[in-house]
């Protein structure tokens, strides 16, 4: 493999989340940041976010929308952040987004903590429940937290959690 940052090559989704780790307000704060510096097309920014810390309200209003399959792993996050974007072109506004959770992932991973980005979910009641301004378009849930004891998940989960890491090799991304 070529020489990778550490911040990337050790960056993974988790599923098991410490329920009884907290993010400071540092911590929060150090991500949003992260999000805030990420490229944009034309210094766009059109992302926006939604920061829900375990049990407020927001917090639980995210959690709501989100599949029961996944709520039984995801409410063991710390924080929850909706990320959303605005504007006319969805397609370069989405793909802005997606640079700003990135730098947000890898800022996560720089404070020791690690995030599992969703985005299976209830895009109108989440939405609703958050009471985002038309033209606001919830993309992705990220979990956020601290590792957890991966024994806690369903079996077939702690499989998915203890198992080897695997990436496809670098020839089949490559287009021909």
């Amino acid at each position: 493999m070529a020489d990778l940052t550490p911040l990337l090559a050790y960056r993974w989704s988790p599923r098991a989340f410490d329920p009884s780790a907290e993010l400071t307000a540092e911590e929060s704060a150090s991500l949003l940041e992260a999000a805030r510096w990420a490229p944009s097309a034309e210094n766009g920014q059109p992302w926006r976010f939604a920061l829900g810390h375990r049990d407020d309200e927001t917090w639980k209003r995210i959690l709501i929308n989100l599949p029961d399959s996944d709520q039984g792993w995801v409410r063991h996050a710390a924080t929850l952040v909706v990320g959303a974007h605005t504007g006319g072109d969805a397609e370069r506004a989405a793909y802005d987004l997606g640079q700003a959770i990135a730098h947000l992932t890898v800022q996560a991973t720089a404070l020791g903590l690690h995030v599992h980005q969703l985005t299976r979910f209830d895009r109108a009641g989440l939405s609703t429940e958050l009471d985002l301004a038309g033209g606001v378009r919830p993309l992705v849930v990220a979990a956020i937290g601290r590792l957890g004891d991966p024994f806690t998940l369903p079996t077939e989960l702690c499989a998915l959690e203890t198992g080897l890491r695997h990436r496809r090799p670098l020839a089949d991304l490559l287009l021909a």
